[in-house]
């Protein structure tokens, strides 16, 4: 049996929303397959008041076994580092989540307002948001760099805006389990089984890609993303095309630039206006290009690739 503590910062509750929409495995899987007993959440969460005060007082001191700690939304420390802003349970929400992490086994941040502080840590940052153990992409964040969870573990991070509901499942059922000791974590603490791969990677557009072939609408089925309306896929760390949202679809097969939301850049505010839905160039080559590609070799492939690109380029696609 796992307990399982979820709490939410400065969120829309957007991550929530995702996942109870898992599937692989659903949250009622979480609880008859794989043992896990859901303390309490925001959405689910039976306790109110006093009785919701006893149960977190009883997680801090230990009467409680708290293996998974879960909190979705930014940390708030506004007004002048108080968290003030951000009342819960009659104290601030980051003096509740600074005693319970120091008391979690592991600590999972979900979204990415959790990672990194997301929209609301976007300059000036009123509410003086931060991320877990991230602030944009610089480590440090809430609990600082060198937190480490009862378990050894720094924060777990699952990026997304929202986040993908299997990811967020599949994570808690590899704690559970005893296998998160199998998933590699990257730089920015991500599992690599989510985000080794860019998001390009099973982009049913990719032939559009290679031979430069762009599309200029939204939710066309034929034609690359990347050009004309700036789609990160070629730079976003994702499995999206992967595992694939509910079982059906992405962005990009709906026609829809990824907009790289599992990156700490997200929400891009720093690009010039009018040019989000648009790759920046110089002299017709991106001024950011997918890794390991130089900007010579790439002029020439394009000139290349468009010379030669098929009559089948202009054809739709199938979506699903």
């Amino acid at each position: 049996m796992a307990n399982v503590l979820w709490l939410q910062g400065g969120a829309c509750s957007g991550n929530t929303m995702s996942f109870l929409n898992a599937e692989e495995p659903t949250v009622c899987d979480l609880i008859s397959d794989f043992g896990i007993n859901i303390l309490w959440h925001p959405s689910l969460g039976m306790e109110l008041g006093a009785n919701l005060q006893k149960l977190l007082r009883d997680c801090i001191s230990g009467q409680i076994t708290l293996d998974i700690l879960v909190f979705e939304g930014t940390v708030i420390n506004a007004p002048n580092g108080t968290g003030e802003w951000n009342r819960f349970a009659d104290r601030p929400m980051k003096d509740w989540l600074n005693d319970l992490s120091k008391a979690a086994n592991f600590v999972v941040a979900v979204g990415d307002c959790a990672t990194w502080g997301g929209i609301p840590a976007m300059s000036p940052n009123p509410s003086q948001s931060q991320g877990l153990q991230f602030l944009k992409r610089k480590e440090g964040g809430f609990l600082g760099k060198d937190f480490r969870s009862k378990a050894g573990f720094p924060v777990i991070n699952i990026p997304g805006c929202p986040a993908h509901p299997d990811w967020i499942t599949q994570i808690l059922v590899a704690i559970a389990t005893g296998r998160i000791n199998d998933i590699t974590l990257d730089e920015l603490h991500r599992p690599e089984t989510f985000f080794k791969t860019f998001t390009q990677t099973g982009c049913t557009r990719n032939m559009h890609f290679a031979y430069k072939a762009s599309t200029t609408e939204f939710g066309q089925r034929k034609g690359c993303l990347f050009y004309d309306l700036g789609c990160r896929g070629p730079m976003t760390h994702s499995s999206c095309n992967r595992i694939l949202w509910n079982r059906v679809s992405s962005k990009t097969r709906a026609g829809m630039p990824c907009l790289g939301c599992t990156e700490p850049e997200f929400p891009f505010y720093n690009l010039q206006p009018g040019t989000v839905f648009k790759t920046q160039t110089l002299l017709g080559v991106p001024k950011q290009l997918p890794p390991g590609i130089n900007a010579k070799d790439y002029a020439l492939l394009t000139v290349v690739a468009k010379d030669t690109a098929p009559k089948w380029t202009e054809e739709d696609i199938f979506t699903v």
